[in-house]
């Protein structure tokens, strides 16, 4: 304490240790399999490691890239954007590389909200939002996403969501496909949230770092609805789809108005990073088709595998449509429903290491029984985690 004060920044007392760090921390304590943190236990295509030693010894990126990104890469994200999803973008004023999708959120949160503006967020929901929500003075306002035990999946309340906006709503913090239910929205949702915003006059941040892990229906940017292109912000990443996690390259494609307004707050947060990453990048956004439709099966095979084993183990499953990421129910175990207690005793009962879903939720009973696994691993690794898990 000095001068009567807590040394940290009270928006930010509610936020300590993550629960990643916490349970990654034990999984190495208790040699368990982490199937916690979401992310590769194994690397991205060689080309694209090979693309980014050829830049590192050629000289490219060594030095502070340009603020906005290297040329080569925003071109290659708005080329991405236009062959993916028929988009449009100008690389040198609408397209702005960031230190992983998690500064883009941060920079697009800081530029965009002010004290006492209202975030619509859908819970539950990545944990950075939270903190960046506070960071820039918001209030957020979450919207649950409902498990349906009969279908296996969670849905959104449409309802729900108009009744959540108000005059203070300054935006709708979107998350499609969704960490950590695997939602997906549909066209009819997208299509709804885009009527509403235009009618509210209402900003929407779209993360979309897992469009390409979509196993069942399709993944649609909001930035294509009517009325939408000019007050979306899209973010985008390298990390999840090329399995280079490490390399912290993420992106935001907007209106030149609010790309300006992201960079203003972004260039006072890194400046810049990664370099030389970001040419290896470059290249893997114009990989074949087959890169992609090969990741989505190899992790749809990896989904099945996973969401069997826990089935079998007693788990009720709530099978993902998108990410890498499986949500469970903990009460048809028997035992309780304390999803904290459950992930925290579970390495020492079998081995394995989960995530407690009740830190995504502002309301933490809404998520108090459910936890969630971790699919991006090598094959012999979920097998052996499925095997383990069988002994609950």
């Amino acid at each position: 304490m000095t001068q009567g004060r807590p040394l940290l920044n009270r928006r930010l007392a509610e936020f300590g240790t993550t629960i990643f760090a916490e349970m990654s921390a034990l999984a190495v304590r208790t040699g368990s399999i982490n199937l916690g943190q979401g992310f590769p236990d194994t690397d991205g295509p060689e080309e694209i490691r090979e693309a980014a030693v050829r830049a590192l010894r050629a000289g490219h990126g060594n030095q502070y890239p340009p603020g906005p990104g290297v040329p080569e890469l925003r071109t290659a994200i708005a080329a991405h954007q236009q062959r993916r999803y028929a988009l449009t973008y100008d690389p040198d004023s609408e397209v702005l590389v960031t230190a992983g999708a998690t500064e883009a959120i941060a920079a697009t949160l800081l530029a965009l909200v002010e004290p006492g503006d209202e975030v619509i967020a859908l819970e539950p929901y990545y944990d950075s939002y939270a903190a960046c929500i506070a960071m820039a003075g918001g209030a957020r306002v979450p919207v649950t996403l409902h498990p349906d035990a009969e279908s296996g999946t969670y849905r959104l309340d449409l309802d729900e969501l108009r009744a959540a906006v108000t005059p203070r709503t300054r935006l709708i913090l979107l998350n499609t496909p969704h960490n950590p239910t695997g939602t997906v929205l549909t066209r009819e949702e997208l299509a709804a949230i885009a009527e509403l915003a235009c009618e509210r006059d209402l900003l929407v941040v779209t993360d979309e770092v897992y469009e390409h892990l979509v196993f069942e229906g399709e993944h649609l940017p909001i930035a294509g609805f009517p009325g939408m292109r000019e007050r979306t912000v899209t973010i985008g990443s390298a990390g999840k789809t090329f399995s280079f996690t490490g390399w912290k390259v993420g992106w935001v494609t907007a209106s030149p108005g609010l790309v300006t307004a992201v960079r203003s707050a972004k260039q006072f947060l890194t400046y810049v990073s990664a370099g030389p990453f970001q040419y290896a990048v470059a290249e893997a956004l114009n990989l074949p088709d087959s890169y992609f439709e090969g990741l989505r099966a190899d992790l749809r095979a990896k989904r099945d595998l996973l969401s069997g084993g826990l089935a079998e183990a007693g788990f009720e499953v709530y099978r993902p449509a998108g990410t890498y990421f499986v949500t469970t129910d903990i009460r048809p175990l028997g035992g309780g429903t304390d999803g904290f207690a459950f992930c925290r005793a579970l390495p020492e009962r079998c081995g394995v290491v989960a995530i407690p879903n009740a830190v995504f939720y502002d309301d933490q009973e809404a998520g108090r029984s459910k936890v969630r696994f971790a699919f991006c691993k090598r094959e012999d690794v979920l097998l052996e985690a499925v095997s383990r898990l069988k002994g609950l």
